[in-house]
């Protein structure tokens, strides 16, 4: 039995405080950020070559040549006094803008980190149902950790949630007033052809029906697996309840998963699309959720805890998180690649963005999430080595979180991003959280599903 320690809870609930005042701290600051504020700062960008300086040099040439042109003719040169007055709107309009992505990026910040752990939570459902529907003999001494971290499912999702509706218009461009009113100034005719599915309503119902899908499955799952220890020997109803459900959990979840990419991730970018996305996603999600298990597992193990979890254990799960990291790669590579060969614009600007303003993260998170695992769980013995499974886990989900950053900052806050006190407070908030509530769950059962009838086999595996 696990008894969460004193000492845990209090790291866990530092981090909810202290992640807390970073990132409330970052968004008061941000949002008392002014267009006169802006201008200024854009200014001295220009000075300094920054973001601004190609604006400014535009602004500069401009000038010039409007003084040479008003000095040789006068009738040139009230057009071009109109001519300055448009740039100077067009100024102003580019402080406003930038100045709404500086107000973003604190929203932004948290949406990502919420969404990451909700993702892994998920991940870990869908990998717990799939040992369930395979009927796998290798991973029922497991089974009480993967239930532990889909505890944060139904909290992390409905927070998730919540965060898209109340801050929405600062995450998703669709949900801005008037992008769907012919006339309105905000009007976007793609934004409104599709207004029969990006709406809030809808998002927020179709949003409630796949967490409740996947917490009523999570429910289920956990309540035939505690019964079946309590069984006797040889009834085994309860298992087969918990084959049956996930069989059907799973077909859910295929669909309710890629829908929820489409809204939840893909939706930001409302111009752009990808018939790949929700199976890019769902790898994302999936590593991220095992690499998850692969850590938790060797805490306790180092705890004395799980003492028939052997290495081999360790290696298929290690084993799977090479694999799916290479599954990872084959669909990244596939849309880019597509995409970018194509060089359809409507669908090349989303990489042309990313390349152009996000070139460390973007390259950092294909090195972290591909190249690293590729060098570090090939070979099968480093496979069984715990603290060489952690350093490679701690990568694969540092890059899997630049993954989810490089798929939402790039259309809420442009190139005005980087990695503060936002992005470093919600991280903190939503880790300390995800610890507190999966650690609970874990002391609330033993940590062996005693009376599944796999676990024999399970704690005689070797490989």
């Amino acid at each position: 039995m696990y008894t969460f320690s004193n000492r845990l809870k209090i790291v866990s609930l530092i981090l909810i405080v202290l992640g807390a005042v970073l990132w409330g701290t970052s968004y008061f600051s941000s949002h008392h950020v002014t267009t006169e504020d802006v201008k200024t700062m854009l200014a001295e960008e220009a000075s300094h070559g920054g973001h601004g300086d190609g604006h400014g040099a535009v602004a500069d040439h401009a000038t010039d040549n409007h003084d040479d042109h008003a000095a040789e003719d006068a009738h040139h040169g009230a057009e071009h006094a109109d001519t300055s007055h448009a740039s100077e709107d067009h100024g102003d309009k580019h402080a406003e803008h930038v100045m709404h992505q500086i107000h973003n990026r604190p929203w932004s910040a948290l949406y990502v980190a919420a969404f990451f752990f909700m993702m892994i939570s998920l991940g870990v459902l869908a990998f717990y149902a799939i040992q369930f529907a395979a009927q796998a003999g290798w991973s029922p001494l497991l089974f009480r950790v993967m239930e532990a971290i889909t505890y944060y499912l139904l909290p992390g999702a409905l927070i998730v949630l919540a965060i898209a509706l109340i801050g929405g218009d600062h995450i998703f461009i669709w949900m801005r007033e008037g992008m769907t009113v012919e006339g309105h100034e905000n009007y976007d005719k793609l934004v409104a052809g599709k207004a029969g599915w990006l709406n809030k309503f809808g998002f927020a119902i179709r949003g409630l029906i796949f967490i409740a899908g996947w917490s009523t499955y999570r429910f289920f799952a956990r309540k035939f697996s505690l019964a079946q220890d309590k069984a006797e020997v040889g009834d085994n109803r309860n298992f087969k309840k918990s084959f049956r459900i996930a069989a059907a959990f799973l077909v859910f979840y295929i669909y309710t998963e890629s829908m929820m990419s489409w809204d939840w991730i893909m939706s930001v970018d409302p111009h752009w699309f990808s018939t790949l996305f929700g199976w890019y996603v769902f790898a994302s999600m999936f590593v991220s959720g095992i690499t998850v298990i692969a850590l938790i597992t060797i805490y306790l193990k180092a705890k004395g805890l799980l003492p028939q979890v052997n290495d081999s254990h360790i290696h298929d799960l290690a084993k799977f998180m090479f694999g799916i990291s290479i599954f990872w790669t084959y669909l990244w590579f596939s849309q880019f690649m597509l995409i970018w060969y194509s060089n359809i614009p409507e669908e090349v600007t989303y990489f042309v963005t990313r390349i152009e303003d996000y070139k460390l993260p973007f390259f950092g998170m294909v090195a972290m999430n591909f190249i690293f695992p590729l060098l570090l769980l090939m070979n099968s013995d480093y496979k069984r080595i715990p603290w060489f499974v952690v350093m490679a886990g701690v990568v694969i989900l540092a890059g899997h979180y630049l993954d989810i950053f490089n798929m939402i900052m790039p259309a809420t806050v442009g190139d005005r991003w980087y990695i503060g006190m936002p992005e470093i407070g919600a991280i903190l908030l939503f880790a300390g959280l995800f610890m507190l509530i999966v650690f609970y769950a874990l002391s609330k059962e033993s940590l062996t599903a005693k009376g599944n009838p796999f676990v024999k086999e399970s704690e005689h595996f070797h490989y």
